[in-house]
């Protein structure tokens, strides 16, 4: 029989875990054994509970340990607050799941800066406070699982959404660094790439496909990610079931020289430029450089 993946004696913050994506999470890992900072801004219940102390007073009819938390990711001092608390009613934090976030959906030439802006302080800068927040009491304890929400959007683009892709993609290169970052000091650093119906997919898809792309249908993913065997550095794909892992890669690529005629000459070759039958998945940004000074010194 497969061994269950279990959150026993560890301690959890999921941000945006008011509804959607983030409640479920938050659910799921109560419900096998963690203890869960229920984090959610803003979000009102309809029976004068905000959102968060709805999922606690949930979590708790259950059977499961869970306090609300109200600060915004975006600010700095009441996330380090939210990290003291924690410590001081549990004595550890293990998991993160930076999971908050917003939508101003527009073409990028109708969008307005401010939109943009508020798009990337939410998704990137509230992901980086809160890991921040986090990081040394992680390094401390000599562990850590932290999960970065990427998007398709990122990933791939969609129309309309360049401020949020931006701010996606961006979570990946964090979770990139972060992960060579943590690695010795056992903490993981992962992405979970989501598709699913939720308060921000509203009223965009039809009622046939938000039935198939339930927001617990991605969690499995989450608790892959979070548990203590959880890889590092992966992006999980997660949708309606099905699970994909994404990759950025790198082609061999082809040396084309220097000289005032290398534009023409790469023009020339770049189909062989592109051929991705030999790409690889660098371990570090170092494996760019290296590749393209093997090619160079080999021509010398």
């Amino acid at each position: 029989m497969t061994e269950p993946v279990r959150f026993d004696n560890r301690v959890a913050i999921v941000t945006g875990a008011g509804g959607g994506l983030g409640r479920e999470h938050a659910l799921a890992l109560a419900a096998r054994g963690a203890k869960v900072v229920v984090n959610d801004f803003g979000r009102t219940a309809t029976n004068g509970q905000t959102a968060a102390e709805a999922v606690v007073a949930e979590i708790q009819a259950n059977g499961g340990s869970a306090v609300a938390n109200l600060a915004s990711v975006t600010d700095e001092r009441a996330i380090r607050a939210m990290v003291a608390d924690t410590l001081e009613r549990w004595g550890r934090v293990d998991i993160l799941v930076n999971n908050a976030g917003i939508l101003r959906d527009r073409s990028f030439g109708k969008m307005t800066l401010e939109d943009f802006r508020l798009v990337v302080e939410v998704h990137l800068m509230g992901a980086a406070i809160c890991t921040h927040a986090v990081w040394e009491v992680m390094r401390a304890q000599k562990y850590g699982r932290i999960v970065m929400t990427t998007s398709s959007s990122g990933l791939y683009g969609n129309f309309g959404q360049s401020n949020y892709g931006a701010a996606k993609m961006a979570l990946v290169g964090l979770m990139q660094t972060l992960s060579i970052e943590g690695a010795k000091h056992g903490i993981r650093v992962n992405c979970l790439a989501p598709t699913a119906a939720t308060q921000m997919t509203e009223g965009l898809w039809p009622e046939s496909v938000l039935e198939a792309f339930r927001p617990e249908y991605v969690t499995p993913a989450l608790l892959v990610l979070a548990a203590e065997d959880a890889p590092n550095r992966t992006i999980l794909c997660a949708g309606a079931g099905t699970f994909e892992a994404a990759h950025v890669t790198l082609t061999n690529g082809a040396w084309i020289g220097t000289g005032a005629d290398a534009a023409e000459r790469l023009r020339e070759r770049l189909s062989e430029v592109m051929d991705r039958s030999c790409a690889i998945e660098p371990q570090s940004g170092e494996d760019q450089g290296r590749n393209e000074a093997t090619k160079a010194l080999s021509r010398a």
